[in-house]
């Protein structure tokens, strides 16, 4: 897979996600953090919550179904979990994305 992230983004650091395949810079914020994800093999998310998420799709295709309701969404789109709602997801290899987490502890940085 091509990595579609620029130095300064690739220079971030890499956010501890326990997915294999998984490409993930981290920018931290006292208030929220921002994912640059890049997805090398096809991923199932089973269902879960957290705190409102904003996502917008750069390559590929993710599958997502929020509150019961499925959809799909492919380069160019964008979508929004509220914080609390159950969702879960088919993300397909190929797929990358920036996504907003509004939560400044969804994840952590990789241990180098």
């Amino acid at each position: 897979m091509s990595k579609i992230f620029p130095e300064p983004i690739s220079n971030l650091p890499e956010a501890d996600i326990p997915v294999y395949g998984i490409t993930a810079y981290l920018s931290q914020s006292d208030t929220h953090q921002i994912l640059f994800m890049e997805f090398e093999n096809d991923v199932d998310l089973p269902q879960h919550s957290h705190a409102a998420q904003v996502g917008f799709v750069l390559e590929g295709k993710i599958e997502l179904t929020i509150n019961g309701e499925k959809k799909a969404y492919a380069k160019g789109d964008r979508y929004y979990i509220p914080e609390g709602v159950p969702h879960s997801s088919k993300i397909h290899a190929g797929y990358a994305d920036i996504t907003f987490f509004d939560d400044p502890r969804r994840y952590f940085r990789k241990r180098q």
